[in-house]
């Protein structure tokens, strides 16, 4: 299985709150998102503000996009959902 993340800056939904971002998995582009809370709880995010959130995913992407790859890897293509419960069970 081929895992790529093309280096776009993350989207901010404000609805949920969270991140999305994108990967490409097989060729297939899937639409992945990082909850504020996992931002929150696991990486250091001060807020569910944009800012905050981004500046965490930043300094922990390669965290996040591991976490991306092992979904992929456990569950096959499709898109990703991280939640803070995920970082829970893996820390």
């Amino acid at each position: 299985m081929k895992i790529s993340f093309p280096p776009e800056s993350p989207a901010y939904c404000a609805v949920d709150p969270a991140l999305a971002f994108s990967a490409v998995v097989d060729g297939v582009r899937l639409k992945c998102t990082i909850t504020a809370e996992a931002l929150e709880d696991h990486f250091g995010a001060r807020s569910v503000l944009e800012e905050d959130l981004k500046k965490a995913f930043g300094t922990h992407i390669h965290a996040i996009h591991v976490a991306a790859r092992r979904i992929f890897t456990e569950l096959g293509v499709m898109p990703v959902a991280l939640h803070s419960g995920y970082f829970r069970f893996f820390e």
